[in-house]
């Protein structure tokens, strides 16, 4: 009698059936490996987004905070929420707060690893593979220049207002350092908003009356661009004791470059020319009294720069303020030379003002279609509220205020030129925006 398997593997059918058998196990191997892998490419791309969002969220805490407990409790608070793999982390996230690199900064890097055994590939191995996410996350240069900044950093507070009927049309962007669910909003029906984009620390509030190329809420802050420009005693030696008071009547001194007074006051109708080439310094007699701008008429100066101070150094001396009313205009420009420090800067107020309690504006700009003020209004620790009836034609006028509003009944439209078109901030735009991103 003929042997069996001798039979089965002369025949075709049978001969099938045996190589079937004997690769069986390695389909079913390669099935159960296969299983497997799929399994640990999910679990590595659901720890990577953790480790990715946890890094991100680091970032934007580093860059309100740069303290290494405030991070931590941010990624381990991000993680809480984004870690979806369903296993526990095998050890404490890795959290790095690495130095600046380049234009990166903020830099922090997060590390996870997760263990879990699966059923096929335990057959065969001692141990589950270690299943590793690494992400680095930091702040980098956005593409955006503003014109408007506004540096509140209460949540309580609106940063940038537009109001009444006022119409505003800038080739640059605003930008709110504010966190608040209001940190820019138009509440004037009839206002108009023409801008590249308006950011916010926080929430925008859309409007019928933006009209912008974006809205980019909750970005992270903007840096204040002249936040090392600090009025110093020895630069108001020449100061008399006793600064007199200035009039539209007061005689300037030609060709002097300093010029001191303890307060400023340009009558109804009347025009005061201060010439060109001064840093006009605006002090009180001492620390307990202000020394105010108040314009009622035309006040003029080419390269110059008014400066709100004190010449007493106290960090609680009295700063004045700028009322320019409804009649007022100035026509100003700042200085553009490199090497002086008030560079780009048209009237500056010492930081050392105290914000005003309530929603108005201490500082007011006013004024008709053939005010120029070519510079910046910079009012780091007081609101300004800008109420101008429009300009023909587009004016480098750059504002940096705590707050802003603007608002008044507009006849036509403010325009306002993008720094980097304009000579006396060196063409220099504020860029800011900074974004958050993955960089490894």
């Amino acid at each position: 009698m003929q042997n069996p398997f001798k039979r089965l593997w002369d025949s075709e059918k049978g001969s099938t059936i045996i190589i079937a058998a004997a690769t069986l196990p390695l389909v079913v191997g390669a099935s159960g490996l296969a299983t497997d892998t799929i399994q640990w490419a999910l679990w590595k791309r659901q720890l990577q987004r953790a480790a990715d969002s946890a890094a991100i969220a680091g970032v934007y805490t580093r860059t309100k905070n740069d303290n290494e407990t405030a991070v931590r409790s941010a990624v381990d608070t991000d993680i809480s929420l984004n870690h979806h793999t369903g296993i526990a982390l095998l050890a404490a996230p890795t959290v790095a707060l690495l130095a600046n690199s380049g234009d990166m900064r903020e830099r922090v890097q997060v590390g996870l690893q997760i263990r879990k055994a699966l059923p096929f590939s335990a057959m065969f191995m001692t141990a589950a593979p270690i299943i590793r996410a690494n992400a680095i996350a930091a702040s980098v240069p956005g593409t955006d220049e503003y014109c408007v900044i506004t540096l509140e950093p209460s949540a309580s507070k609106t940063g940038i207002t537009v109001g009444g009927n006022t119409s505003i049309s800038m080739n640059c962007g605003m930008i709110s350092n504010s966190p608040s669910a209001n940190s820019a909003l138009s509440n004037g029906n009839s206002s108009s908003v023409t801008a590249s984009v308006i950011a916010a620390v926080g929430a925008v509030q859309a409007s019928s009356q933006w009209n912008v190329a974006k809205y980019d809420p909750y970005t992270t802050p903007v840096k204040d661009p002249y936040e090392s420009v600090n009025p110093t005693a020895s630069e108001m030696s020449g100061c008399p004791a006793n600064p007199p008071s200035a009039s539209d009547s007061t005689s300037v001194p030609s060709g002097a470059a300093t010029l001191c007074y303890s307060s400023i006051n340009v009558g109804s109708n009347r025009t005061w020319d201060l010439g060109s080439n001064k840093t006009i310094y605006v002090t009180g007699h001492n620390k307990n009294t202000a020394g105010d701008v108040t314009v009622q008429g035309t006040l003029n100066c080419t390269n110059c720069t008014i400066v709100l101070t004190n010449k007493d150094m106290a960090s609680d001396a009295k700063i004045g303020t700028f009322d320019m009313q409804a009649q007022g205009k100035m026509n100003i420009s700042a200085p553009s030379d490199a090497s002086n420090k008030y560079r780009g800067i048209a009237v500056f107020q010492d930081r050392r003002a105290v914000d005003a309690s309530g929603s108005g504006s201490p500082n007011k700009f006013n004024g008709g279609g053939s005010q120029i003020i070519q510079g910046a209004l910079y009012f780091p620790n007081q609101s300004v509220t800008y109420n101008g009836s429009g300009t023909a034609t587009a004016v480098c006028t750059r504002f940096v205020s705590r707050r802003i509003i603007f608002t008044g009944n507009s006849a036509a439209t403010n325009y306002f030129e993008k720094g980097s078109n304009c000579g006396i901030f060196g063409n220099d735009g504020i860029s800011g925006g900074r974004r958050v991103r993955l960089v490894a």
